[in-house]
């Protein structure tokens, strides 16, 4: 029901359901019916790679380490903070333009995040 929940109520749920499997208490319910995962390799310094989907999941979302790297701005060399992420989907379900439009709406966000977050008010995030 994540798309029913704020920010705040993802991140609740996920670290309920973290320290659940830590625990070994998870249950069977609580680890099927979701329809996309996203996996963070980059925590163990993964630079790149392609994520294969959980079956019977329509895509799954890879984010990786953060490395700071030199790239173009304005016809000049600058340096700054870099993290490919890639998608795998079910292209039975997920055309490619969807599946690009929504790589470009996570760079967007990740670069951005008070957009999203804040809804573009860094005073309120700040408040925060």
């Amino acid at each position: 029901n994540a798309e029913n929940l704020t920010f705040r109520g993802i991140e609740a749920e996920v670290k309920r359901l973290a320290l659940r499997a830590r625990e070994g208490e998870i249950t069977v319910d609580e680890m099927t019916g979701g329809t996309f995962t996203i996996t963070n390799g980059g925590i163990f310094g993964s630079m790149l790679s392609t994520p294969i989907i959980n079956p019977p999941q329509s895509a799954i979302l890879g984010m990786h380490n953060i490395v700071e790297r030199p790239i173009a701005i304005d016809g000049a060399i600058a340096v700054a903070p870099i993290m490919y992420v890639a998608v795998s989907y079910d292209h039975r379900i997920i055309d490619g333009k969807e599946s690009v439009g929504f790589l470009v709406a996570i760079k967007e966000a990740l670069e951005n995040p008070e957009e999203l977050l804040m809804d573009g008010n860094v005073k309120k995030a700040l408040e925060m």
